[in-house]
């Protein structure tokens, strides 16, 4: 395969897009990938160290081969390659680096990673335009060419720079793990013998990549490069973060969304050991301290005063009769297939049901923080970074610096869900407004490390939206699903932010109709719609695969119940409506088949036990899961096992794909007793005790299996999330014939 260099980053009818409806566009477009911008040999040593690794840390210094902005090769043999999407547990760096050094030929021990700047005009995301940034699980499918090609134009340096200076013709030199050999003379050279030489040679204009067939990496198993740092505690996270002079800051925010502080005391919390200042902020009052501790009592010694006229003061459950009075009448059309009123007037039957989903938190295990310093020249800042240039155009407004002034240092984040991917680069903007607050009241240049508490975090906004769905199915008297309605009734997360202009299309918010709109059932007669109210002011925010999160739920349990009415197997009846779409139907048969779907489940007497399927497509992956419960005499439902089958394209890095699909069943079960909840506006749950994570002892078993594939890969990030609880609720249906359709689960009515 013969691919042309191009010394920038642009990507051909690329979208500015997170999620299914742009990105499918995109790849079905066959846009050009291209090569990072090419930095002369000379620049090495500028870039600045950011990332996991300790900014200054000599690296650079050291640097003699950097033939593109993704890899630097060291006298030192050192193979480094700049990630430029953000490590957030979902094994991003590994995934980057295999791409880099199957084309490279590298030992896979000598490569580390490092994560970029912020620089779109060398690390843009090639699916979202002229924009850095992480998210919609596009790291690797956007990355898929361009680091290969990375990779094979260093390989093509080295290579040319061996054949120049052994005298010998380039093709006649071989390269494996790091070492390049020359059969006829035995000569043979480490990459780091070569890499002074190798930084002399013209970046090549085309290369060849490897056919699959030949791949040492891509596809088999490879270590994590993140693990051991995680487990010696020497990865670098934001709390890790420590500069001379630094101040804590712990923020009082107003208790309703809205509100605004009125007055405040902060006598008592000056008398804190510790606590250096109190500021006033527009997000609310901010403590700063020596340390977390002392800056945490301080807020807790203050006095606040919160003028609530402007605040937000509905409960959960009157959002949600809002939300169902609004459904009974139509909405914007999503889509219209086919004639919706026509097949139901003539059905014979018609099946209905709503389902109801909760505010969710995001609950990383590391809550909001983040690092500002300003500098002679403009500012610094040091985190988890998901959104680079939304990030630095936002902090360079609020700052009053050019986006240029503000450089990103990209450290490990402890997980986000979609949580550090803002929208309105919330946090950051509280860093950098107290950072302003204090200028001159600290000598030399202030750097506030901003620390938001677990309880900070989670009543802090920006949940995955409440929604409510209705369906109904129409069936004609032979017994066929002739007809389709589904209405959704939600808060957009994309009107009023950036991205409205590109994703919310005649008032319909595309990411609250993915999963729905895009339903692959070969069902003649269809209508989606959608209500979007304006005036529900909680904020919400993607949460781990999106709209997929309720739409699969809705749709995958619906069916069942149609499957039921219509006294078809639920495996059946998928396979017979997914005639045309083969991905699904695959998976879908991959899962049956592994987990047994034909055959009785063993129980012992008195158990209530039964199995349930879902299959969906999200971020253009297709997964299906199988889910076997058992059902205890007062409703405790246990998930005994999960059968997944996967197709996400060619699999990089297998176990890591695995890794992703059981993260995300465990992430996805959470969601069955757990829901944000507001009273009178205020948001009830605070901490681990009222939103739990999944406990151990509560994963199931869970087998994933990976479709063969050699196509492009897509994400895996989010896909394992949306079918696990409409599989687990149509196992529940299976064993006590009664229906949970709303999140979180109520299982008294399960009891006998």
């Amino acid at each position: 395969m013969n691919a042309k260099l191009n010394p920038s980053v642009l990507a051909e009818g690329a979208d500015l897009s997170l999620h299914n409806l742009s990105r499918r566009r995109f790849l079905h477009g066959g846009a050009a990938l291209t090569l990072g911008f090419v930095l002369p040999a000379a620049a090495a040593d500028k870039l600045p160290a950011a990332g996991p690794g300790k900014a200054g840390d000599g690296l650079a210094a050291a640097v003699k081969f950097e033939p593109n902005a993704f890899l630097r090769i060291g006298a030192d043999n050192s193979v480094t390659v700049i990630a430029k999407h953000l490590e957030m547990g979902q094994g991003t760096h590994t995934g980057l680096a295999t791409l880099v050094a199957e084309e490279l030929d590298a030992d896979w021990a000598q490569v580390r990673v490092e994560g970029a700047p912020a620089d779109a005009a060398r690390y843009n995301n090639l699916f979202w335009g002229p924009s850095q940034g992480t998210g919609g699980s596009t790291a690797m499918a956007n990355s898929w060419e361009q680091l290969r090609k990375a990779g094979a134009a260093g390989r093509a340096m080295l290579v040319n720079a061996a054949a120049r200076k052994w005298g010998v013709a380039a093709g006649d030199i071989a390269v494996s793990n790091g070492v390049l050999s020359h059969a006829a003379s035995g000569r043979k050279a480490s990459f780091g013998e070569l890499a002074v030489e190798a930084a002399k040679e013209a970046v090549p204009a085309e290369v060849r990549l490897k056919d699959p067939k030949d791949f040492k990496l891509i596809g088999k198993h490879a270590k994590r490069k993140d693990s051991a740092a995680k487990t010696n505690g020497s990865a670098r996270f934001t709390q890790d973060v420590h500069l001379p002079g630094m101040l804590v800051a712990v923020v009082a925010h107003p208790p309703q969304f809205g509100a605004t502080v009125k007055s405040f005391d902060d006598r008592k919390a000056r008398q804190v050991k510790g606590v250096v200042d109190v500021v006033a902020i527009p997000q609310g009052v901010a403590v700063l301290a020596r340390d977390t501790w002392s800056a945490k009592k301080g807020r807790d010694a203050l006095s606040v005063v919160w003028d609530d006229s402007a605040a937000f003061k509905l409960g959960s459950a009157e959002i949600l009769a809002r939300y169902k009075e609004m459904a009974r009448t139509p909405g914007k059309i999503a889509r219209q297939q086919g004639n919706t009123d026509a097949a139901f007037a003539a059905a014979a039957r018609v099946v209905e049901a709503s389902y109801d989903f909760p505010y969710l938190a995001h609950a990383a295990m590391e809550p909001m923080n983040c690092v500002i310093q300003l500098t002679a020249d403009g500012a610094e800042v040091w985190n988890g970074e998901q959104f680079q240039t939304i990030d630095q155009a936002v902090l360079a407004k609020v700052l009053g610096l050019k986006p240029e002034q503000v450089r990103l240092n990209m450290l490990y984040a402890g997980g986000s869900f979609g949580r550090r991917a803002s929208k309105d680069v919330d946090y950051l903007v509280e860093a950098a407004h107290i950072v302003k607050a204090i200028k001159g009241r600290v000598p030399g240049n202030p750097a506030v490390k901003l620390v938001w508490l677990r309880e900070d975090d989670m009543r802090g906004g920006y949940y995955r939206p409440l929604f409510h769905h209705a369906l109904q199915a129409a069936i004609d008297a032979n017994g066929r699903l002739t007809g389709w309605r589904h209405r959704l009734v939600g808060q957009s997360i994309l009107i009023g932010s950036p991205f409205e202009a590109f994703l919310v299309k005649d008032g319909i918010d595309g990411v609250s109709v993915e999963g729905a709109s895009n339903l692959p059932y070969a069902i003649p007669n269809l209508t989606v719609d959608l209500h979007t109210p304006t005036d529900i002011k909680v904020p919400v925010l993607w949460w781990r695969s999106v709209g997929s999160s309720h739409t699969a739920f809705s749709t995958e349990a619906f069916l069942d119940e149609v499957a039921a009415a219509m006294g078809k197997d639920p495996v059946a009846l998928r396979l017979e409506l997914l005639a045309e779409h083969p991905r699904h139907a695959a998976v879908l048969r991959l899962a049956a088949e592994k987990a047994g779907w034909t055959t009785p489940l063993a129980a012992k007497p008195g158990e209530r036990r039964g199995r349930g399927v879902a299959v969906h497509e999200s971020f253009n992956s297709y997964v299906a899961h199988v889910a076997e419960v058992t059902v205890a005499r007062d409703g405790t439902i246990k998930v005994d096992r999960i059968v997944s089958a996967v197709d996400c394209g060619t699999p990089i890095n297998p176990d890591n794909i695995r890794a992703q699909v059981e993260g995300g069943i465990g992430f996805g079960l959470c969601a069955m007793n757990n829901a944000i909840t507001l009273k009178d506006g205020k948001v009830e749950q605070g901490n681990f005790d009222g939103f739990a994570p999944l406990r151990i002892g509560d994963m199931p078993q869970v087998e994933v299996h990976i479709v063969p594939s050699q196509k492009a890969p897509t994400g895996i990030g989010e896909p394992g999330v949306p079918p696990v609880l409409p599989a687990v609720a149509n196992a529940v249906a299976a064993a006590t014939g009664k229906r949970l359709r709303d999140l979180p689960f109520d299982t008294r009515a399960l009891a006998v």
